[in-house]
């Protein structure tokens, strides 16, 4: 596959390894989409939350989950930050954080 998925941090891969098995299942499958297909990867699957951001969108029977990541030089995607939600739209706390990771990746 060509892209390559790396996490910000240990606790965003372990947050994500807490989730409820269907969204858990529904990540699995879009993270490989997201390998294959890189920033092609459209809605329903990814969507793009401006300046270079976006985010996975998996769900399952529990609920809805949120991946936010980033493309870094070469085949490599950051998975910046991970929650599960619990309101209709994503809050400016969470953008916030995957935004400030961003910055830091991207600056190295």
């Amino acid at each position: 596959m060509p892209y390559e998925i790396e996490y910000f941090h240990r606790r965003v891969e372990a947050e994500i390894e807490g989730w409820p098995v269907g969204i858990l299942a529904d990540y699995a499958r879009l993270a490989e989409l997201l390998m294959e297909f890189g920033p092609d990867l459209k809605m329903p699957h990814s969507k793009a939350m401006g300046k270079g951001l976006f985010e996975l969108r998996p769900s399952g029977r529990e609920g809805i989950g949120r991946a936010m990541y980033c493309f870094v030089t070469g085949k490599h995607v950051v998975i910046l930050h991970a929650f599960i939600k619990k309101t209709r739209k994503t809050s400016e706390r969470d953008l916030k954080i995957a935004r400030k990771r961003m910055k830091e990746v991207q600056n190295g």
